[in-house]
Parts: structure tokens; sequence; C-alpha cells
């Protein structure tokens, strides 16, 4: 195992550079349950006092997976609950949408995701929206950029900061996380 991670304060650097949390700011960590926004809910937490942040955390869930999707919302429900972190949520039925939209499943969840994320973050007044992309999706996304031939613009991969949308995490590697969630159990 790795040392000791202060996965804190590797995101408050990266987030520094990019000035990403301002001082006094809401902010909305969308959670998807998984590992890495589970990571970035907890690294917002421990780094609001210091800041003076309002941290919210909000769920979409895709129902992609029937009974695991709404474990998952449950999850994150019951550890904002936990943490008093304002929970927000909504469902859509991706499937349904799709042929709405005329867009693929991963599209049209992206879609519908970023679209809740928005709205709930104008209802809240939050500056920010933080998701939980890592140096790894980093990397995987110029590959597959590379895979389906774009130009010097696509290599870019995933930008830190796109209008409100921050990613503290951005550039922390997957194990960093990995090792946090070990330490912190």
């Amino acid at each position: 195992m790795k040392n000791p991670i202060d996965l804190a304060a590797e995101a408050a650097a990266f987030a520094d550079q990019y000035q990403m949390l301002p001082q006094g700011s809401t902010v909305l960590c969308a959670v998807s349950g998984g590992k890495d926004s589970m990571a970035l809910l907890s690294v917002l937490q421990t780094l609001a006092p210091e800041r003076n942040l309002m941290i919210h955390a909000a769920h979409f869930n895709h129902q992609l997976r029937g009974e695991e999707s709404q474990r998952d919302e449950d999850f994150v429900r019951s550890f904002c609950a936990r943490r008093g972190i304002p929970f927000y949520t909504e469902r859509a039925d991706v499937y349904g949408l799709c042929g709405t939209w005329g867009l693929t499943v991963e599209e049209t969840g992206r879609r519908a995701r970023y679209e809740f994320l928005q709205r709930t973050a104008a209802a809240i007044g939050a500056a920010r929206i933080a998701t939980a992309h890592h140096r790894d999706d980093l990397a995987e996304t110029v590959i597959l950029q590379l895979l389906r031939g774009t130009g010097p613009q696509g290599l870019t991969g995933i930008p830190p900061v796109r209008g409100i949308l921050i990613r503290p995490l951005l550039g922390v590697p997957r194990i960093d996380i990995e090792v946090y969630l070990a330490q912190e159990n």
C-alpha cells in the first residue's frame, strides 16, 4: 500500500491553481455513490470549514440498473444525512428519453444528469458544481479522442474548469483515491 495520502491537500492545491473554490461559496457536489464521487464529497466537506464553503450533494438516479440504482441513491442519501449535507435527487427513465432525444444511452444519461445539476445549482445558488473526474479519466478521454480521430482541439481532454463545473480531483491519480478511501474506511 502507498504511503498515507492527504487527498484534501492534493485537491485543495489543484483547486487553488484554477480558482475552483472561492471563499464563502456554495458548491454542489455530483455524487453517484461510487468511490470517486464519495471521496470528492468527503474531501469537499473536509475543506469546507477553512474556506467557509457550503457543500450540498446531488444524486441523479438514471434508473438503468434496477434495484442497484435505488441502493446507490439510498446510500448517498444516508451518507449525507449522517454528515448533515443537504441532499438533492432526481430520477429519470433514461432509456425512454433516448428515443425522445435521439441520443445514445450514455449521451442521454449525461445530458439528463447535467441538466439536473444545473437546475439544482441555480435553485440553491451554487457558484460551482464539482464532479469527481480524476487524472486517470483525463488520460482515458484523450486516448478515446485519439481513437475517434479527433483533431488537436480534442486532445485537450477534460478541462479542470468549464463554466461553473469544476473538477478538483483532476490532478489526482485513481490510486490516491483508493488509498484515501482505505485510510478513511
